[in-house]
């Protein structure tokens, strides 16, 4: 297990070392680690993802693709209720 200041330097490492590389789709990857920095090194210290709400936010968003065309909010929640909590 990384202590958040060992995990920055490797991440600073591994930025020099692709950073040279030609490649778009690395750049794309290293642009998105630079805006999440903080964050993605906030993980060696709590060792928390967002894995959970990603995978509530997934079936919130099934549950809406089943019920489409469902206009009445209270048994959409009525609904989603019963099923998730």
């Amino acid at each position: 297990s990384y202590h958040k200041d060992v995990a920055r330097v490797k991440l600073a490492l591994w930025f020099n070392k692709v950073e040279h590389k030609e490649s778009p789709h690395f750049k794309t990857v290293i642009n998105t680690f630079k805006n999440h920095y903080e964050r993605i090194l906030n993980f060696f210290e709590s060792r928390f993802t967002n894995a959970s709400a990603e995978s509530f936010n997934a079936k919130l968003k099934q549950l809406r693709a089943t019920f489409r065309g469902i206009t009445d909010t209270k048994f959409f929640l009525f609904r989603a209720t019963e099923l998730f909590a």
